[in-house]
């Protein structure tokens, strides 16, 4: 067993129960909402709302959601408490980290690594001490530790802003020994780029999750990443634009068949707010809530081979073995 940073404090791993481990609350640009927040409307409405959605799935039978919204991604967690705090039997676990598909924010361009040719020795990057500050003391005197770390690696793939990042992020697990999540682009089959760098690092695959691995119907592909003992986060279902249900099923129903579901875990990428997306855009995605794995996907599933075992490794055993270490 292993201790948990939750919002609420820590918690052994054995109480995490069914859990979701990419679940966002609240996604948001910080600047547009600071100077133009009128469709974010009443704060006491949205942390309302968003209790009621979490409650919901409380009562579903999900015990913990991993929420990885980082700088890039609008984290504040003075309201994530706001929400926790009315969710007595809910865990909620927070990360520490970066968003971006191309360029580091402005902030860092001329600070640690940036600076290192002109003075001719090599510069520590501020990023690995913000993200170790946040996993063993606080995030911005919240008393709210970080329970993970995460970066992102999309389709223009390992530019010098996401390299640095990554790299970064890497460096912070090995003081800290919090487990890694990824964003990445299956697609472009960008776990592989992923998975050169962190061994560059010193990282072990089996501490990295490579999210939205179920964004693909290439099974030889998410197999090979499996092999090299990486997580597959299968966090993508109610996104069902480009990507239809039926196929996001069918993946994790071939690779439970290839023996795979015990590297597997299931989540939604869903979010109780998002402002990256028109709200009457958003009102047509009527699967992408954070009922859908239990009232529509699981049954898929069932229906088509995956026993209950391998439904409880993926949703309670999987998450635990990971922030385990295991």
């Amino acid at each position: 067993m292993a201790t948990i940073q939750t919002v609420r404090g820590p918690v052994d791993s054995s109480e995490l129960g069914r859990t979701y481990v990419h679940e966002h609350i609240f996604v948001l640009d910080p600047e547009i909402q600071e100077n133009y927040p009128e469709e974010w409307g009443s704060e006491l409405d949205r942390v309302a709302d968003a209790v009621a959605q979490l409650t919901a799935l409380c009562a579903s039978g999900v015990r913990t959601i991993v929420d990885p919204t980082v700088v890039g991604l609008g984290r504040y967690i003075p309201r994530i408490q706001q929400v926790a705090s009315q969710l007595p039997d809910f865990n909620i676990i927070v990360a520490t980290g970066c968003y971006t598909y191309k360029d580091v924010p402005f902030f860092f361009h001329h600070r640690g690594p940036a600076l290192s040719e002109a003075l001719g020795y090599e510069v520590p990057d501020p990023m690995v001490d913000f993200f170790v500050r946040d996993i063993e003391r606080d995030i911005a005197d919240t008393g709210v530790r970080a329970g993970l770390l995460k970066c992102a690696i999309d389709q223009p793939g390992l530019t010098s802003g996401v390299e640095r990042v990554m790299r970064a992020v890497a460096k912070a697990h090995l003081a800290t020994g919090a487990p890694i999540t990824v964003h990445t682009h299956p697609g472009t089959q960008q776990g592989l780029a992923v998975g050169r760098v962190m061994a560059e690092e010193g990282v072990e695959p089996h501490r990295v999750v490579l999210g939205h691995s179920g964004d693909t119907s290439d099974a030889d592909h998410l197999s090979r990443l499996a092999d090299a003992g990486f997580w597959l986060g299968m966090d993508r279902f109610g996104i069902n634009i480009e990507f239809p249900f039926e196929a996001r099923c069918d993946v994790v129903v071939e690779m439970c068949r290839r023996g795979y579901a015990d590297r597997m875990m299931l989540s939604h990428d869903n979010a109780c707010y998002i402002d990256w997306i028109d709200p009457n855009v958003r009102a047509f995605m009527t699967e992408w809530n954070y009922l859908h794995i239990g009232n529509d996907v699981l049954p898929y599933l069932r229906e088509h081979g995956v026993s209950e075992a391998e439904v409880t490794t993926m949703l309670v055993d999987n998450p635990r073995r990971y922030f385990e270490g295991d």
